[in-house]
Formats: C-alpha cells, sequence, structure tokens
C-alpha cells in the first residue's frame, strides 16, 4: 500500500540568455540570437550536440504529482507570471510541508542538478532538502541526495540498475506500458513555445510529463511488491477520476489507459 506522501515533479527549461551573454560575452543580442550563439558554443565545445550545460538552463515550468494519504493531486507550480525564483522557493516549500519521497525520470541526472544551480542564483534556502543527516539524524542513511537512497527515486536511473548506457526515455517506455507518453509537444519544442509566450502550453506539457511519471512509479511499487493489482487499479481509478472531474483536457489521454486498468492492458 502506498504510505506517506509521495510528490512527483519535472521541470521544463530554456536556455538562460542573461547568464549565457555573460559568460561568452554576447553583448547585446537578442534573446533569440543569444539562445541561438549559445547553442553553436555548445557544438563547438562538444562536437555532437547543442544541449546547453546544466547551469545555463532556466526554469519556466514545474509540475507535480501529490499523493498523500488522502488525496491526489496535479497542479503546475504557480501561475503564467511567476518567475523562476518563485517556483522554486514554492517546491521547497512543498517538500518541508510534506516531507515526501521524492519521484523523478532523469532527475538526478537532469532536473535537480538544474534546481541547484538555480536555487544557488537565486540564493534560495532549503534546510530539509540538502540536510545528509546534520540536522536530522534520519537523514543520514535516506537523503534527497545520495544516489543510492529512497527519499528520491529517479526511476529512470533505478530501472536502467544504475548503468547509463541502460537508461531509456520517459517517452519511449511511457508507449511501451501503453501509456500516451509525450503530448502536445516534445522537449525541443518548449523554447519555440516560450519565445511565443505559450507558457500555459509549456505548463501542461509539463504535466503531461509527471503524469506519465507517477503511473510508471506506481507500477514500479506494483513490481517491487509495495502495491497489489487491487491498489494499482483503485489508484487507475482515482487518477481517471480526478481528470473525469474537468480542467485537465490535455491529460483526457490518459483515461483511455486508466479506464481499461493499465495493468491488464497487455496480456
Amino acid at each position: 500500500m502506498l504510505s506517506g506522501n509521495t510528490l512527483i515533479f519535472d521541470i521544463e527549461t530554456v536556455p538562460d540568455t542573461e547568464v549565457g551573454a555573460r559568460i561568452y560575452d554576447l553583448g547585446d543580442l537578442s534573446e533569440k540570437d543569444c539562445a541561438k550563439a549559445m547553442k553553436a558554443k555548445r557544438i563547438e565545445k562538444t562536437g555532437h550536440t547543442d544541449f546547453l550545460p546544466h547551469h545555463l538552463h532556466k526554469i519556466v515550468a514545474i509540475s507535480v504529482v501529490l499523493r498523500s494519504a488522502n488525496e491526489f493531486r496535479i497542479w503546475s507550480i504557480g501561475d503564467e507570471q511567476s518567475s523562476e525564483k518563485e517556483l522554486l522557493i514554492r517546491f521547497f516549500q512543498g517538500i518541508e510541508k510534506f516531507d515526501p519521497i521524492l519521484v523523478s525520470w532523469n532527475g538526478a541526472g537532469f532536473d535537480l542538478p538544474v534546481i541547484h544551480y538555480r536555487s544557488l542564483l537565486h540564493s534560495i534556502p532549503a534546510s530539509m532538502y540538502w540536510d545528509v543527516g546534520d540536522n536530522d539524524r534520519n537523514f543520514r542513511y535516506n537523503n534527497f541526495i545520495s544516489r543510492f537512497h529512497w527519499r528520491h527515486i529517479d526511476l529512470m536511473d533505478v530501472l536502467s540498475g544504475f548503468q547509463y548506457r541502460a537508461a531509456a526515455p520517459l517517452h519511449e517506455v511511457a508507449l511501451m506500458i501503453g501509456l500516451p507518453g509525450k503530448v502536445g509537444m516534445k522537449g525541443s519544442d518548449v523554447w519555440g513555445a516560450y519565445l511565443k509566450g505559450a507558457i500555459s502550453a509549456i505548463r501542461n506539457y509539463c504535466e503531461t510529463d509527471v503524469l506519465n511519471t507517477y503511473i510508471i512509479y506506481l507500477r514500479f511499487e506494483q513490481i517491487r511488491g509495495n502495491i497489489t493489482e487491487e491498489e494499482l487499479l483503485s489508484e487507475f481509478e482515482r487518477i481517471k477520476t480526478k481528470i473525469d472531474g474537468g480542467g485537465f483536457e490535455h491529460l483526457k489521454e490518459f483515461v483511455e489507459y486508466c479506464g481499461r486498468g493499465g495493468a491488464k492492458a497487455r496480456e
């Protein structure tokens, strides 16, 4: 049975052109041209990718699922006008309030390092998150930071057996088990949507990622023996009811999966 509080999270980012211009001495280029120059610099350095290093990403959305003893909620932190600093403050406030197990897909490899750098930039304190046993002895052997602890479960890391060569994309694992995967856009579309001011679409996309991750986590808990098939189906019904309750048009494609019981999708 699911116990305690679980917080599944995902972030969406765009190039931090202000910091990029400072680092690469790009002068007064427009935001679009600055990002283009930053990516060109990245290809020049790596020889194969324009994906920017973690410290040059700016967070524009953080979406979460909160599963507590009494409720299931899914939402994007803040609103479309929220600054990056406000998003991060609220994220860490949630950790302080709910003392959850964190769950992510590639969170250890991407989301959390980005969050760390951006927290440094904005001087955001988060004593519980950073505790490794100095303040609470219970965190010494189970904290959010250490790779092989269970207070943060990076599903991509765990399911690959902590082998980078075995890591799989969220979209493909989601499709593998019958989920919709990424809906509406993909990660590479976020920058273009941001330039158009389509923050709402980015937040919706982020919520589809976090719901994919949550349902994969439920299947993971089942194969670990932590929940029964009956409990799994009950949780699918809870998700379906929440989505059907209104305001989640971008998540409607998940209803069919939950309605047919997910775990029984492949006999």
